[in-house]
């Protein structure tokens, strides 16, 4: 294994993981096998890089980083070369960690200071400019993410927000160095270290500025960032004949189908608008799941009563009646329940017959991808931008895990299309 990376959450995961399979035309990219958790065996020989699913973003920074080191000591024993920590585009953490935490950690592991932190992803409109994170024209925290239930974002200067979290200073490389070269970023980089500053933030508005990032850090042991950070990285191993370039393949699952979607997020509100206007779609009552009235067998009920239905079970509201049912429960309570519901039902839909499953939502995504018990996914096609086909190598299911603020419009029947090979 040449790269592995260590993922705060399960479709960033699948992010990255279909960022390093893509790679850059014409090379292509690396033999890519996400992990659902850290590996209880040593990887295939034929892995190139290694992405590690954990579920680490919400939870106490302690943890965070006990288990980010976990994976990396998995990963350093498969021989990487180099590591990434990926985290969200939009930086999701609250003031108490969990990035700068895990970043410092990854860093003294290696003894690294001056190490790359850049979460943009211009293909989803993710930028960063001065250090401020940008979502489309939008700054951070007016985008929506400052009504996150989980994590709200409000503050965009993420050099202010990530020092919040960390013991030591955190440096900026602005973009007029970034559009220098990847000369000038390693410069500016080893500046920052001189400093003291174990984190940077790095300016990105471009692939071609996150393609100039990956240049800088060839050499690099750790890199951190959101999924745009790995565009360039495969190129670094192919260019140096260490990996071949290969290219994803995927012949397809077909059979039953279901979309769970427990995602808040405007994007995901606007995909459950446009889906339900044609295709089956339960709304859940929160309040009663809060009371025990509704179960998993209400839900697997549904999904069977519409079977080649494309139904979907939703959970997603409106920011002002989150935090009222936040308000009423406990924003733990709320959303550990729902959590545990939709995976014990993702759990009862596989052992009876569904076999590709879209889910939407970071947390949604993880507790189903755990609830599963699934140790590895083979990667296949992107499906949209950030969300690849995902798939357990025996061939029984096919996933899609969508970030909240990810796919187009139409993106529940286009997964479950793709899923079956169309």
């Amino acid at each position: 294994m040449l790269l592995g990376v260590i993922a705060d959450d399960f479709t960033g995961a699948g992010d990255i993981a279909n960022t390093l399979a893509k790679g850059l035309p014409p090379q292509g990219g690396l033999a890519v096998t996400q992990y659902l958790g850290v590996p209880t065996r040593p990887a295939a020989p034929e892995v190139e890089a290694g992405v590690i699913s954990l579920k680490t973003r919400s939870i106490p920074a302690a943890d965070a980083v006990a288990q980010s080191l976990a994976a990396l000591a998995w990963l350093r024993e498969q021989g990487c070369r180099q590591i990434v920590f990926k985290y969200c585009s939009t930086f999701d953490s609250t003031p108490e960690g969990n990035i700068g935490p895990v970043g410092e950690a990854l860093a003294d592991a290696f003894g690294a200071s001056g190490v790359i932190a850049c979460p943009a992803f211009p293909t989803v409109g993710r930028s960063v400019h001065q250090g401020h994170l940008f979502v489309h024209d939008r700054l951070l925290s007016e985008s929506g993410m400052q009504n996150h239930p989980l994590t709200p974002m409000t503050d965009p200067d993420i050099r202010r927000w990530l020092r919040r979290q960390t013991r030591d200073a955190v440096g900026l490389v602005a973009s007029p160095t970034v559009r220098a070269g990847a000369a000038a970023v390693r410069q500016a980089l080893a500046a920052c270290a001189a400093r003291g500053e174990t984190l940077v933030i790095c300016d990105a508005a471009t692939d071609a500025d996150l393609v100039t990032l990956g240049e800088a850090a060839a050499e690099a042991l750790l890199v951190t960032g959101g999924s745009g950070i790995a565009i360039g990285l495969p190129a670094n191993f192919i260019t140096r004949g260490q990996a071949k370039g290969v290219a994803t393949a995927f012949a397809g699952v077909d059979g039953p189908e279901a979309i769970l979607a427990g995602s808040c997020s405007g994007a995901t509100r606007g995909q459950i608008a446009i889906h339900a206007a044609a295709h089956p779609a339960m709304a859940l009552d929160v309040d009663a799941v809060m009371a025990g009235k509704i179960g998993v067998g209400d839900l697997a009920e549904f999904i069977a009563a519409h079977r080649g239905q494309a139904p979907l079970i939703y959970s997603s509201d409106d920011p002002a009646e989150v935090a009222a049912l936040q308000k009423r429960y406990g924003r733990e309570a709320v959303a550990g329940r729902l959590e545990a519901l939709f995976a014990d039902t993702a759990r009862a839909l596989i052992a009876g017959g569904v076999r590709r499953l879209v889910v939407a939502g970071g947390e949604t995504s993880g507790a189903v991808a755990q609830a599963l018990g699934l140790e590895a996914l083979e990667i296949g096609p992107e499906i949209d931008p950030g969300v690849p086909i995902l798939a357990a190598p025996d061939g029984r299911v096919a996933l899609a895990l969508k970030s909240g603020n990810f796919g187009a419009p139409d993106f529940f029947a286009k997964a479950l299309a793709a899923l079956a090979g169309k």
